[in-house]
């Protein structure tokens, strides 16, 4: 192995990487922000008929953009304004590499999503954090100042892991300042009120990033996409994104659970329903700090207890995510808002741990 070689392996051997949460058998899963309200028979009879509508011998010809047009029509903006990808992952990690480098200086939040975080550390993009404050908020007036500095804007908003969303007022105001590109992640938008995407329409900087794994329910499938000025579209479609991006069934999967779009969106008013018992229910104790959410999680601070918190839970056979230290808070965790059920056993389980 030559030292050049040798010596780049070394260093990216220093890296953390994203983390993805342990697996816990036979624990009810409330750790990855997973859609698990949307009925697995849903799913299944959507792959079913997905299968009769391809055939997995064949490339995918023409397929994307049948999903795009699908996507069109559920977002209201015209086709050449979409483009698709692996997984939101994929459209953000094809952004980085191609349309940033080791100058490119990108303001952020801190947290943000640890995906983007690790993606900018691997590729040496430097960035600029803006931390929330003590009560898990973020001042758009801190993102104005601070973009002066800077290249490229991404905020998640909803931010992952705290719930946080801008007002769609405060980002057109950062947006008419800002003149470079600002990459808005929505991915949990569906679970909260209100989205900036036909935006796109209006300011060519724009790229609005969203996926069909959080809302739809199809997580395992990998299917995002994104919003943006033609120019950006077409010049990722053509030539950045890789020429078969997604699989046959995972198209046909995503096409169909488009169609059906008007059966899933009660899903959303009872995810959001079962967030605000999470929280009020979580606040009642007087245990924790437990902060306000537009997504489909909820973020707690267990105060310095969350490793004592996350065991009893794994023990009663819940696995929520541990996140530790965010900012002034020492002890967070993040749990998923999943079915009454589910969420309802959470409760307990707590409750009992309390007592």
């Amino acid at each position: 192995m030559n030292r050049t070689f040798e010596k780049k392996l070394t260093e990216l051997s220093k890296l953390k990487g994203y983390q993805k949460p342990a697996k816990v058998s036979d624990a009810i899963k409330l750790d990855s922000n997973e859609n698990l309200a949307i009925k697995k028979e849903f799913q299944t009879e959507l792959i079913r008929e997905a299968q009769k509508r391809c055939d997995v011998r064949q490339y995918p010809l023409g397929d994307i953009d049948n999903l795009i047009a699908g996507l069109a029509k559920y977002l209201k903006i015209p086709a050449n304004m979409i483009g698709v990808g692996n997984g939101s992952d994929q459209i953000l990690d094809l952004i980085l590499v191609n349309l940033c480098t080791k100058k490119t200086k990108i303001l952020t939040s801190e947290p943000t999503f640890g995906f983007f975080e690790e993606r900018c550390k691997l590729y040496s993009i430097p960035t600029i954090k803006i931390p929330f404050s003590e009560r898990m908020q973020l001042s758009i007036d801190d993102f104005i100042k601070k973009s002066r500095s800077a290249d490229m804007i991404y905020l998640d908003s909803p931010n992952n892991p705290t719930g946080f969303q801008f007002k769609t007022s405060e980002l057109k105001k950062l947006i008419k300042v800002f003149k470079g590109p600002i990459i808005i992640d929505e991915a949990y938008v569906e679970f909260s009120d209100s989205s900036i995407i036909k935006l796109v329409k209006q300011f060519d900087n724009l790229i609005v990033v969203r996926t069909l794994s959080k809302a739809f329910g199809l997580a395992g499938l990998r299917l995002g996409y994104f919003a943006a000025n033609k120019k950006i579209t077409g010049i990722f479609s053509r030539i950045i994104q890789y020429p078969y991006p997604l699989n046959t069934l995972a198209i046909q999967c995503g096409i169909l659970a488009l169609e059906k779009a008007n059966k899933i969106t009660s899903i959303f008013t009872l995810i959001k329903n079962e967030r605000k018992k999470i929280i009020q229910n979580l606040r009642k104790t007087n245990a924790f700090d437990v902060f306000d959410s537009n997504a489909n999680f909820v973020l707690f601070d267990a105060k310095g207890a969350d490793t004592r918190v996350y065991n009893a839970l794994i023990e009663q056979g819940i696995s929520i995510r541990k996140l530790g230290k965010l900012g002034n808070h020492k002890g967070c965790l993040r749990v998923t808002v999943g079915t009454p059920e589910m969420n309802s056993k959470f409760l307990l389980a707590i409750r009992d741990l309390l007592e």
